[in-house]
């Protein structure tokens, strides 16, 4: 089956300031895909090409078939995309605004009565439609936001850092809904710098500085690391960082809580090592174990290779 977004080569350049850089990857019809990197690495330069705002530089890509670059009307039409900033307007009840993007989108009658209501259902705001949207609290709006993007029953779903600014408990019930979306069949592209919301999508691209550093499942990328993770616990912990990081075979060292994580070199013998420098140190009592590897040591550890 025919991936249902592709890009090849796709560049957009600012001026002097390249955005992104030539980057391709394909998504599957269903499939929750995540592009994760930090604040400016690429990734709403990349989300406004594939919804027909932005026109890229050079390369090519298609989204539900159609062309980014000649058919951008077509593609709005079959897409719901929600900005990474709030996009509703605040001085219009909750009603207002969706009769609004749903009037956008076409809809009227009865199409538009029972996507305005089942929207409110999704924020679970039924008996609120008649309030206005600034007296609702972030999480609410931000599930409001992606009821918007919906309204009109789009096949994909492009979300651009759509959890930013909410609590933890909101973030994993907007992923609840973001999940109920994939089982229907929709397919989800969803932009995130959140470690831990990335382990929900079924690929993710790690991007850094316009460039896609990685490409696969979570638990793929995990598994297929260049180095070894272990963690190290010990009284002293900020003490002992301090000597560890230093030590030659170690390539990463971090404290996570009141643990030590370090990475090594797969095929060296590095209990043996830790073992002998805390002995010689007198670092005691200590334990060490290998871990498995979490995608921030994944992440950080390829975006290391891009320095110069």
């Amino acid at each position: 089956m025919k991936p249902i977004v592709e890009v090849k080569n796709l560049t957009k350049r600012f001026g002097d300031f390249t955005a992104v850089k030539g980057i391709s990857f394909s998504v599957e019809k269903g499939e929750i895909f995540g592009f994760l990197g930090p604040n400016g690495a690429g990734k709403s330069t990349t989300i406004k090409m594939l919804c027909g705002i932005l026109m890229p530089t050079t390369g090519v890509g298609s989204v539900s078939g159609y062309d980014i670059i000649t058919r951008q009307e077509s593609i709005k039409n079959v897409i719901g995309y929600m900005s990474q900033r709030f996009s509703l307007y605040e001085d219009l009840t909750i009603k207002e605004n969706l009769e609004f993007f749903g009037s956008v989108y076409g809809l009227e009658g009865k199409a538009m009565r029972d996507g305005i209501a089942k929207v409110s259902a999704l924020a679970g705001i039924e008996q609120r439609t008649n309030g206005l949207v600034r007296n609702l609290p972030a999480g609410i709006k931000q599930r409001l936001a992606l009821g918007a993007a919906i309204l009109h029953d789009p096949p994909i779903l492009f979300l651009d850092e759509p959890t930013s600014g909410v609590d933890p408990l909101m973030r994993r019930n907007f992923w609840d809904v973001i999940y109920r979306f994939s089982r229907e069949g929709r397919t989800v592209f969803v932009t995130t710098h959140y470690m831990d919301e990335a382990e929900h999508c079924n690929r993710i691209a790690l991007i850094i500085s316009g460039e896609i550093i990685a490409l696969d499942s979570p638990d793929a990328l995990k598994k297929n690391f260049s180095y070894r993770v272990y963690r190290i616990s010990t009284g002293n912990f900020l003490a002992a960082f301090e000597k560890i990081r230093r030590l030659d075979f170690v390539i990463e060292a971090a404290i996570f809580g009141s643990d030590i994580h370090i990475l090594c070199e797969r095929g060296v013998h590095i209990k043996k090592r830790v073992e002998s420098f805390f002995r010689k140190e007198g670092i005691h009592p200590y334990r060490i174990n290998e871990v498995m590897p979490s995608l921030e040591d994944v992440f950080v550890s390829n975006a290391k290779r891009l320095e110069p």
